[in-house]
């Protein structure tokens, strides 16, 4: 064990340069500095009316690690041979993304709750989304822990030992990001219930598109890192058309914006509140439209573990 080591093969971006990078990262830290306040002013706002909606607050930790991302680019781009920083900036890459994935599975979560209450607050359900949570943070854990060791050694079999553990780590992220599809599958072909209830503002239609585009945005930034890991590693003086500065900042930050864009603009801080402390079949139906503004709902124990404070 020594290093850090040069990377010795192609990795998606390559090495970021002053011309060209940095133009790019300014432009999109423009963006993410943009969402990042309307998603706070939305929050801060809403808060003040007593109606708290956590997920604009993890909207606003996302572009708040994509600032950190984009800035340790550039700042990659002006020493190019700091390896330290090139880690610190692959790490965050990977990292900010899974607040995204969280926010559509809960999306997600709600419509099926709604629409078929006896299968949204199963038991066994309701634990399984503890484990997957649990799981998420494993696979992160595993993903920073297979990327630093990768750069500290020359071994070449703990660099294959590495590299498992990184293609099912990123696997298990595809997994997790297509579960929201799988949720709007069953409120498609199971049979509308008479127990079915309404949550907050705009029709069913309405947040099932919501969730579909922004889970398929994901789903393609998910997938396309998964196609590249599980590419056969090439030298770094010979990269694949995927490891292109394009696909660089167009599957992964292009989609993002579009995803922010989508879950900012269409308000779901009105569209998916439910009441404070739902916890069962029923909680949603005590929301009234007269008692919306003040009867709210941040996310449930079962959502994520996050709570409004």
């Amino acid at each position: 064990m020594g290093g850090p080591y040069a990377a010795s093969v192609a990795s998606l971006g390559g090495l970021p340069t002053v011309n060209l990078d940095i133009p790019v990262c300014a432009v999109l830290l423009l963006l993410y500095i943009s969402f990042a306040a309307t998603n706070m002013t939305i929050f801060q706002v809403n808060k003040r009316r007593q109606h708290k909606f956590v997920l604009n607050a993890l909207m606003f930790g996302f572009c708040m690690s994509r600032i950190v991302t984009l800035t340790l680019r550039i700042v990659w781009a002006t020493r190019q041979h700091n390896i330290r920083i090139a880690i610190a900036s692959t790490i965050f890459v990977n990292a900010g993304i899974l607040l995204l994935y969280i926010i559509n599975l809960i999306l997600a979560q709600r419509i099926l709750r709604a629409m078929q209450p006896q299968v949204g607050w199963n038991t066994v359900l309701r634990a399984s989304y503890k484990v997957m949570y649990i799981s998420l943070a494993a696979a992160l854990i595993m993903v920073i822990t297979s990327t630093v060791i990768t750069v500290y050694t020359l071994n070449p079999h703990i660099k294959s030992i590495c590299r498992d553990i990184l293609l099912a780590a990123v696997t298990y992220l595809l997994v997790f990001t297509a579960l929201p599809i799988i949720h709007l599958i069953i409120v498609l072909i199971l049979p509308r219930r008479s127990d079915a209830e309404t949550f907050g503002k705009g029709s069913l239609e309405s947040k099932m598109v919501i969730v579909a585009l922004s889970t398929c945005l994901c789903v393609l930034i998910a997938g396309f890192k998964t196609g590249v890991s599980w590419g056969s590693p090439r030298p770094i003086f010979m990269p694949a058309w995927y490891h292109s500065k394009a696909c660089f900042y167009i599957f992964n930050f292009m989609c993002e914006i579009i995803t922010l864009g989508i879950l900012t603009f269409s308000r779901i801080d009105q569209r998916f509140f439910v009441p404070n402390g739902s916890k069962k079949a029923g909680d949603y139906s005590q929301q009234s439209e007269e008692s919306f503004p003040e009867r709210e709902k941040e996310v449930s124990s079962d959502d994520v573990t996050v709570e409004s404070r």
